[in-house]
């Protein structure tokens, strides 16, 4: 790469790179809002970033506005001020950082504009990206919204939906950033890597799909008062209790239904899944060793065979010990790695270069 190139850009690329670590911080404290059963815990969207309660008096109201909420009248009945606190701010902590990655984002694309760092063709994709980040703190509310009505529980699809849009943020922050830190000419270079194009890009699917039934896992909910999560049944390995394929699996009447909205169904998905993701990086390992790759190529190819056999133990003893909130946490941010090492590798199989 152009070393003029690289340190003209190089902070506009800490810019970027710093709003990927706080979306990682945003989704890992988004986990332990969720494991501490956090989320409904502020029923209102204008208090989002506002100051939190500095008194006894302005802590009363909070608690009132939760006590009309369905998850107090129907689960937390019991439940104290002193209680209430620690789960209220867990959601406030988890929305303030959301505000702090929109605060840090405008001013930084402020300033750059301002000292004119920016290209022509790197306003677009920048605008679209804080807009994408303002999208995500309206998938926020939509998701909590859902937990305020009857059902004391967020719905799982949007769970998932607020899950992935913190996932594609990051994913075009971070592809932007991998864009700017390797302009370089490389059209006269050979790049075996790309033979592996469509392996990866399943793989990558697969990921997204895995990814997505771990929302499902973590946030279904059947009942109101019992909360059956899918997580926390069948808590053994490899089996389903006594049985490779518990019988509830199939319970429900679709095949959709088995697997969208059944508890069993959505844990099976999940282990099926896990399987399906070893047995791809295994298949890109295996075909890794026949090509020569370039060094970044092998970084993110290692990235992913590590990564993969992580976050399986972490997965199994996630499971095993009925989700314990350290253990939920190293499984989401293993989920998080996964996701981050894919692209960097993709990025790099799919390079212009030349191919023989």
């Amino acid at each position: 790469m152009s070393l003029v190139n690289y340190n003209s850009n190089k902070p506009i690329i800490n810019w970027l790179l710093t709003g990927c670590f706080l979306i990682y911080i945003m989704v890992v404290v988004g986990c332990l809002t969720r494991l501490t059963h956090s989320g409904l815990s502020i029923t209102d969207w204008s208090f989002m970033g506002s100051v939190p309660p500095l008194n006894e008096d302005m802590w009363l109201e909070r608690f009132m506005k939760y006590q009309q909420s369905p998850e107090f009248q129907k689960i937390n009945y019991n439940m104290t001020l002193a209680e209430f606190k620690p789960i209220f701010l867990w959601e406030y902590i988890h929305r303030l950082i959301g505000r702090a990655i929109g605060y840090i984002f405008l001013f930084g694309f402020l300033y750059f504009l301002i000292k004119k760092k920016f290209k022509k063709d790197m306003i677009v994709p920048l605008i679209v990206l804080f807009f994408m980040g303002a999208m995500q703190a309206v998938i926020g509310w939509w998701m909590v919204y859902s937990g305020l009505q009857k059902q004391p529980a967020v719905s799982h699809y949007r769970l998932a939906t607020h899950l992935m849009s913190a996932f594609t943020l990051f994913a075009f922050t971070f592809w932007y950033a991998l864009k700017l830190k390797n302009i370089e000419d490389r059209t006269n270079t050979v790049n075996e890597g790309y033979k592996l194009k469509w392996i990866t890009i399943i793989f990558f699917i697969v990921l997204i799909i895995q990814i997505i039934y771990g929302a499902f896992t973590a946030g279904f909910v059947e009942g109101d008062a019992t909360k059956v999560r899918p997580g926390h049944i069948f808590n053994t390995w490899p089996k389903m209790g006594d049985s490779w394929i518990a019988e509830q699996v199939t319970m429900k009447e679709s095949f959709m239904e088995n697997i969208l909205i059944n508890p069993s169904g959505i844990q099976f998905m999940h282990r099926v899944l896990a399987l399906i993701v070893v047995s791809i990086i295994c298949i890109i390992w295996y075909k890794s060793n026949k090509l020569k790759l370039n060094a970044k190529q092998n970084l993110g190819i290692t990235l992913l065979i590590y990564g993969v056999t992580i976050q399986f133990i972490l997965g199994v003893f996630t499971l095993i010990y009925q989700v314990p909130v350290i253990l939920g946490v190293l499984h989401q941010s293993g989920a998080f790695f996964l996701f981050a090492s894919t692209i960097y590798l993709i990025f790099h199989i799919f390079k212009p270069n030349k191919v023989n």
